[in-house]
């Protein structure tokens, strides 16, 4: 006789953010599936989940859209941090206003969803909060260092907010993609004032990038990562996705750090 179990995440009331592309929308998508309520906050919306545009950059946009979920539904059980954006460039020449926006968005944004949620979820006697980061934030890849800063800032702002929020039954996870098929290649933006002292060797870095990211794994593998760690017990305190990536991230903790950096430099610099 088959006993039945019902869907850890049927009735969830369940935020994401950035639900309208890539990784997001899967994993929304998968949420929904299976039963949850899913809402997105975006800069622009879709008809597939209930959205309120909201850009995470905006604080007192943040906090209008939380209290309008709370009116709503009565409370948020599971938030998915993962708007972000991609900048490339070489660091010296890369324009003050496109470090600030990457930061703003990638880092901040995450920040500012977290302080407007974390008190709804203690008031409610828990939740869980999943940070999208990336492998960058182990890997740290030439001409593409401060995508990899602020992915590596929401890892270690995930790994002490899972320490602080606990006794509030608020649980954190990372969750670290490798390279996905996704617009983010596409909207990448990069730097147009490159110093001509790095010659051509920021473009084929870029070259390397996109070709691995055309080449990468369907976003409905990280969206099940999100899924599955959102739902678990006891969540890990990261987890990477991609089997490759799992063992790039594995052998470049235990390999000495200057190997590392050299074969990285090959591969991208």
């Amino acid at each position: 006789m088959r006993i039945f179990m019902p869907d850890k995440a049927k009735d969830k009331i369940v935020v994401v953010t950035g639900a309208t592309a890539g990784i997001g929308k899967a994993a929304a998508e998968l949420f929904k599936a299976r039963g949850a309520k899913v809402i997105c906050l975006a800069r622009r919306t879709t008809e597939e989940f209930d959205c309120i545009p909201t850009d995470v950059t905006d604080r007192a946009a943040v906090k209008n859209a939380v209290e309008k979920i709370t009116e709503k539904y009565g409370r948020i059980d599971i938030l998915v941090n993962n708007a972000g954006m991609g900048i490339s460039g070489a660091a010296e020449s890369t324009d003050d206003a496109a470090v600030r926006k990457i930061f703003e968005l990638n880092f901040f944004g995450v920040l500012n969803v977290i302080r407007e949620v974390v008190p709804v979820m203690r008031a409610q006697g828990g939740g869980v909060i999943v940070n999208v980061s990336s492998v960058a934030a182990e890997l740290a890849i030439p001409f593409q260092s401060f995508y990899s800063a602020t992915k590596a800032a929401v890892s270690s702002l995930s790994a002490a907010l899972r320490n602080e929020l606990a006794p509030f039954g608020i649980k954190v996870t990372a969750v670290l993609p490798g390279d996905v098929k996704t617009d983010f290649t596409a909207s990448r933006e990069k730097n147009s004032a490159d110093d001509p002292a790095y010659g051509d060797r920021v473009a084929r870095s870029v070259a390397v990038m996109e070709r691995d990211e055309k080449n990468g794994m369907s976003p409905v593998v990280i969206a099940k990562i999100i899924v599955r760690s959102a739902l678990m017990k006891h969540p890990p305190v990261s987890r990477v996705g991609g089997w490759k990536y799992v063992l790039l991230v594995h052998l470049a903790r235990l390999l000495p750090q200057r190997l590392v950096s050299f074969i990285l430099g090959k591969m991208y610099a």
